[in-house]
């Protein structure tokens, strides 16, 4: 059972999921943009592929917290390792698939994923400190 009731944490990682998608929807924009004017079409496509292997990595980790808010610590624990594996397996499928190919702009692509990650893992942080969740629930 948990010691925090979940709407708390369920609130705190539903901030932390309307941060990210408002992130990737600005990195979006701007990586498309900057692609076309330094690659032209691969530089969109690096942008649009990276955006989409951020959303992949950081999509999954949020819904799963957010799925097992109301649920013990050890559920949590694997679903979020369950989640990872399965994203490193994917990740690993779609690199090994794309990498052969040369439709996008691979600096590009680095710089939007780096950017996402980066700027999702940081507001993730900020919204669980200023979720400001209690540690154990009052009796």
């Amino acid at each position: 059972m948990p010691v925090v009731p979940a709407h708390v944490t369920k609130e705190i990682f539903g901030a932390a999921l309307r941060a990210t998608l408002l992130l990737l929807a600005v990195v979006s924009v701007v990586g498309v943009g900057v692609g076309a004017l330094v690659a032209g079409t691969p530089g969109v496509w690096g942008a649009l592929l990276g955006v989409a292997i951020t959303l992949l990595f950081s999509g999954t980790t949020i819904l799963s917290m957010v799925w097992t808010a109301d649920r013990s610590p050890s559920t949590t624990m694997a679903v979020v390792l369950g989640a990872w594996i399965a994203k490193m397996a994917v990740l690993v499928v779609v690199l090994a698939t794309v990498g052969q190919m040369d439709f996008f702009h691979r600096v590009v692509f680095a710089v939007v994923v780096l950017v996402g990650v980066v700027g999702s893992a940081a507001l993730d942080m900020y919204c669980v400190v200023r979720g400001r969740e209690p540690y154990v629930s009052p009796r």
